[in-house]
């Protein structure tokens, strides 16, 4: 019985246990059933209000389109923001026209390039806004990409340039119900009415009248695919612009789009392909410097968009300073005519760049942007070109980076550089006699030893390549994209020609680069925009610097030293030749490139970096070069320019070089590189007291290439033990060995006998100067007026020479002995109640030695 009722009470327990359980989980159901409806009728009041939404979303009145003003127009402005460059719609042009009048050629074109699928959909193409929704999702975008003909047509024309989830979801809706509303031929003729098409230029008409000078009709097919590319891309796509390889591509591109659809046959599509177009001379237009304006506009366009940029409302100031953009085209202008004239070079373009903050100051692209003769709208200062010699300072930087000086001297003699040929310049057997490489000078003419400091201001190929090869390829191109060349990113392409101009860069690009050494080593990127405001005036991006040092000061001034040399650029160019400024210290470089095709002038002070490039468009070869073509141009320019600016001279690099450290060969013996230092008074070797003044280094004659004493691998370090493993070895030193040979005569030859073998005993611990000063003295008080004549006594071996003299560590100069010297302590500049007086003496051998004593003034 007892068990029984322990069963009976299990049994109630755990039924207990199931009621509670049950009641649980009904609440818990309960629960999940009201969060259930709660959440659909939330659902459902949202998905109300929503549809509430849609619904009062009108469609407009669409005679809004025949109607339509171009608004909110973004104006580029000068330095000052005062003066008006250009007006992105000062001078807009549309000519609306019907559909039917617009031909099948155009219509087609766009349909296959815009929107394939433009007669199939509702509007809105769904697979496309899920691409677009996923890419912005999971990318960094917000409303990008999927658009359709009838959404670009409510973008352009009905909303604002506001990018926000809501304006996406306004086009989509309205999109469907004008696709709902209109006919498609008539959607299509809108938006062909409404296009832009590059500058002012919108509609179809309007594009085909400008371009091609016919009615949108008579379009060729050819010519209905180039403007069928331009709205996507309005600035950059622009016939008139300088990415014409990219229009090109685009109505390829189209081309092969209207060929998949069976828009067109093979047939039409290799005409059209192969078709030459030509396009109508660019009218003027109210714009003031039209390369940098445009060069702007795609800046913004490429950051911003077209659509920001054609109706953001914005306000851009820019870094140019108008007044001397206006004396720089007129320069250019007239400098370009008489090149026409006397060299056959009928174009120019000019940059100038502040160093100091990066910002573009001026910028000519060509004579005349409205020039269609020279292809004058093209903008050279932002193109491709080979540079010349106006390259070598970047080899010449890293060269001095790595150890060598202004005064290592290389060898200007005919050399072979092609491993597969011999040192007379002939292929060896077996190898292509094409290979060879036996570079010139620009005037034929070879000079033997020379200084890097005179190599490089006269220009010398022969030693700019030596220096090239020593300073190492990767190195120089890792200096100049430090520097600001951006083009020269395949290291794969270039050769030791790379120094002479082998590569391509920009004059944009070159300029800001020579600002690095202007600027005494601290790079400030090129730019192009103060300050940019939107429609309400809110600042969307402004003028930071960005400053970086890229190159040792030193070398940047040891640059500066060198291209500012007026003497040792005579030999090549003449005393006060077109790269002299009178009363300014100016450093400037020229370059020339193959069948005088390039002509460049790039100079610049501590404030202003100038560069002018000079030639023809389409590589037609002048006369003349650097210097007669670019240099003139170059030279009226910064003269002018630097009227506005106040006279500023470089500092002045350390060019001293401790002989301990630096070897003979880097410091310009290039007779030999073992040496011995002298004392020139007693003939004997220098011991630890001869003075600097009467130390002479000598160098054991021994020719040699400088490979025989560098290492290119370590230039400070020892000599190579084994020179021959250098492929380039033996083709620079056979020359210089012919060479030797042939003038070892007009030189003076020193051996090893000549080094003496005992020491200087002139200059020793009792030979200096034994003195002490006898007036002032300690125990007499002076007074403040008094006159205090200087006296001393000398029992040194040798007679006094001078003496300098400080008080209280201020130096008051330096007397030759036995001159009078007397001061008054009223005009010291640190007087004080206890004075120490100092003075060095020097004896005729430059012994010296000194004393001081503590004088005493009542103030």
């Amino acid at each position: 019985m007892i068990k029984n009722n322990k069963f009976f009470k299990k049994i109630t327990a755990l039924g207990a246990d199931i009621f509670v359980s049950l009641k649980k989980i009904y609440r818990k159901k309960r629960f999940l059933k009201n969060m259930a409806l709660l959440c659909v009728s939330i659902f459902i009041l949202l998905t109300g209000m929503m549809l509430m939404w849609l619904s009062s979303i009108r469609i407009p009145d669409f005679h809004y389109f025949e109607n339509r003003r171009v608004e909110n127009s973004t104006k580029i402005y000068d330095r000052t923001g005062e003066i008006l460059l250009y007006d992105i719609h000062q001078d807009t042009k549309r000519t609306d026209i019907p559909g039917d009048a617009m031909g099948i050629n155009i219509k087609n074109a766009t349909v296959a390039i815009e929107d394939s699928e433009f007669y199939n959909h509702g509007g809105i193409r769904i697979t496309a806004i899920f691409r677009a929704i996923l890419a912005n999702f999971f990318g960094t975008g917000r409303t990008q990409g999927g658009s359709t003909i009838t959404q670009q047509l409510v973008k352009n024309t009905l909303l604002t340039s506001e990018k926000s989830y809501t304006r996406k979801i306004k086009e989509w809706v309205l999109a469907i119900k004008i696709d709902n509303s209109i006919p498609k031929e008539k959607i299509l003729e809108y938006y062909l009415n409404e296009a832009p098409y590059g500058g002012t230029v919108y509609g179809i008409q309007e594009a085909s009248k400008t371009y091609f000078n016919k009615n949108a009709a008579d379009l060729t097919l050819a010519e209905a695919a180039y403007l069928a590319s331009i709205p996507q891309s309005p600035t950059t796509l622009s016939p008139y612009g300088k990415n014409k390889d990219k229009l090109e591509a685009r109505k390829n591109l189209v081309l092969s789009r209207m060929l998949e659809l069976n828009f067109i046959t093979k047939e039409d599509y290799d005409k059209a392909k192969n078709e030459v177009v030509i396009f109508m001379p660019q009218e003027k237009i109210g714009i003031k410097a039209a390369h940098f304006v445009f060069f702007i506009k795609d800046y913004i366009e490429k950051k911003y968009g077209s659509e920001i940029l054609e109706k953001g409302g914005l306000k851009v100031t820019t870094t140019l300073d108008y007044d001397l953009q206006e004396k720089g085209e007129a320069i250019v202008k007239d400098g370009a005519l008489k090149n026409e004239k006397d060299w056959d070079g009928k174009n120019a373009s000019l940059v100038a760049i502040d160093p100091k903050t990066g910002q573009i100051l001026t910028m000519i692209g060509s004579r005349d942007y409205f020039d269609k003769e020279i292809d004058g709208n093209f903008n050279v200062a932002t193109a491709s070109r080979q540079p010349g010699s106006s390259f070598k300072p970047f080899i010449y930087a890293t060269a001095f980076n790595k150890g060598f000086t202004p005064q290592t001297v290389l060898f200007d003699l005919p050399t072979e550089f092609q491993t597969t040929c011999d040192a007379l310049g002939k292929a060896l057997p077996g190898r292509n006699q094409k290979d060879c490489y036996m570079p010139d000078n620009y005037d034929g003419k070879f000079r033997g030893p020379m200084s890097l400091r005179d190599a490089l201001a006269q220009s010398i190929n022969l030693v700019a390549i030596k220096l090239f090869y020593l300073a190492g390829l990767p190195s120089s191109l890792k200096t100049a994209e430090e520097m600001g060349i951006s083009t020269l990113t395949d290291i794969g392409r270039y050769g030791l020609t790379l120094v002479i101009g082998g590569g391509e860069v920009s004059l944009l690009d070159i300029t800001s680069a020579y600002g690095v050494f202007a600027n005494d080593g601290m790079r400030n990127p090129y730019i192009g925009i103060l300050k940019i405001e939107d429609a309400n005036g809110k600042i969307l991006e402004e003028f930071k610097p960005k400053t970086q040092e890229v190159l040792p000061k030193n070398t940047a001034l040891t640059i500066s030293s060198v291209l500012s040399d007026e003497k040792a650029r005579i030999p090549t160019f003449g005393a006060h030749s077109s790269l002299f400024v009178p009363g300014k210290e100016v450093a400037v470089k020229t370059g020339t490139t193959n069948n005088n095709k390039d002509a460049w002038t790039i100079g610049y002070t501590p404030s202003l970096v100038v560069g002018v490039w000079a030639g023809n468009n389409d590589n037609v070869p002048m006369k003349k070069g650097g210097a007669a073509v670019a240099g003139p141009i170059w030279n009226k320019f910064i003269t002018e320019a630097l009227k506005k600016n106040s006279s500023e001279n470089f500092e002045k690099p350390n060019l001293e070089t401790d002989p301990s450290m630096v070897k003979p060969v880097l410091r310009g013996f290039w007779q030999g590189n073992e040496n011995f230092f002298i004392d020139k008074i007693s003939g004997k070797l220098a011991g630890p007291n001869t003075p600097k003044e009467t130390i002479e280094e000598r160098v054991i004659t021994n020719v040699h290439s400088i490979l025989y004493w560098i290492d290119k691998k370590d230039i400070l370090g020892a000599p190579p033990e084994n020179p021959n493993q250098d492929p380039q070895f033996s083709r620079w030193e056979i020359p210089i060995a012919n060479w030797w040979a042939q003038n070892k005569g007009k030189y003076r030859t020193i051996t090893i006998n000549e080094k003496p073998t005992m020491t200087d005993d002139v200059h020793t611990d009792s030979a200096k100067p034994i003195v002490s000063i006898i007036e002032p003295n300690t125990y007499t008080n002076y007074s403040l007026n008094q006159k205090i004549n200087l006296k001393i006594s000398s029992l040194g071996r040798y007679p006094l020479k001078k003496i300098d003299i400080f008080i209280n560590d201020s130096y008051l100069g330096t007397y030759d002995f036995p001159t009078q010297f007397s001061f008054i302590p009223k005009d010291l500049e640190d007087l004080q109640a206890e004075n120490e007086l100092k003075i060095i003496v020097y004896d005729i051998f430059y012994n010296k030695s000194e004393t001081n004593i503590m004088f005493r003034v009542n103030q």
